[in-house]
């Protein structure tokens, strides 16, 4: 499976988000029959005149009539789908839990996320896609989540505010709630949307994701508290926040921008002390979608 890797950090000239450079993107997957069944599935969904493509994986023991939960991961500017796959192995911890597991192929490579890329209608495209594979695939709607590494982080953070009541909980690796769009005080979530997040302390945008979750915390009342996160130089803090919300930060002393213990890829981190793919699936399981109060 070809990977592309690479990042972007904004510039205004330089179409970049967070990062580091990376080879073009192969040409998008073909589209395919629509059938759902276990497997893996390229697929493509029109939105706005485009036609948007995705990976689906799902379970060999799928089964609609169980109402699977649904994980969304979004990959870095450059890249695709499949290089978001290969770099988090969320298909191994799918198969053992009826999940599904949708990777979208960003516009031209990327998110139109909080700092960058292009000018797509993302969060209504993720908003479609949610819908789409809840009439389809008969996913749990209480049970939908979005993670994201750099861009696709970036972006999860976007949909958690602007998708009122879709998203149960995100998952946030090297990527941060900042830029323009944040600058509001009510550009927050209108309905609870639970966070994990991972910071590498040796990010060049460290500080940039550690102010963006103070922040993030303090409009949403949220009261943190240091954890034992079990790990040399891995910090853990918790919160419960006044909407019913958590949010979980963990942050690595030795990483830069990378997933923490993966084991493939140029932004892999297999050396980081936990992983990423593990923690934030169990947050998931703890964290379905809570009513508005």
């Amino acid at each position: 499976m070809a990977v592309l890797t690479g990042l972007c950090l904004i510039v205004a000239v330089a179409a970049c988000e967070r990062g580091e450079p990376s080879s073009a993107p192969p040409a998008a997957p073909s589209p395919s029959v629509e059938r759902p069944a276990p497997g893996d599935h390229r697929l493509t969904l029109k939105h706005n005149g485009l036609d948007r493509t995705y990976l689906l994986h799902a379970p060999p023991g799928y089964d609609p009539s169980r109402s699977p939960a649904l994980v969304i991961a979004m990959h870095f500017y450059p890249g695709t789908g499949s290089a978001m796959r290969e770099l988090t192995s969320l298909d191994a911890k799918a198969d053992k839990d009826n999940v599904l597991v949708a990777y979208p192929d960003g516009n031209a490579g990327g998110f139109n996320a909080l700092i960058c890329c292009g000018k797509a209608d993302d969060v209504g495209f993720l908003n479609a896609l949610t819908d789409h594979l809840v009439q389809t695939w008969r996913v749990d709607p209480t049970r939908v989540f979005l993670t994201g590494i750099s861009n696709g982080a970036d972006m999860s953070f976007r949909a958690a505010v602007e998708s009122t009541g879709r998203f149960a909980a995100i998952g946030v690796v090297s990527g941060g709630y900042s830029g323009p769009l944040t600058t509001p005080e009510n550009y927050v979530p209108k309905s609870p949307v639970s966070v994990i997040t991972f910071i590498g302390s040796q990010d060049r945008n460290d500080s940039v994701f550690e102010a963006g979750m103070r922040t993030w915390q303090q409009r949403l009342r949220c009261k943190p508290s240091p954890k034992a996160s079990g790990v040399p130089g891995v910090t853990r803090t918790m919160a419960r926040c006044a909407d019913g919300s958590d949010v979980s930060i963990y942050t690595i002393a030795s990483m830069g921008h990378s997933w923490p213990g993966a084991t493939t890829g140029q932004l892999a981190a297999p050396t980081a002390g936990l992983s990423a793919t593990d923690l934030m699936w169990e947050f998931f399981a703890a964290h379905p979608r809570k009513a508005t109060t």
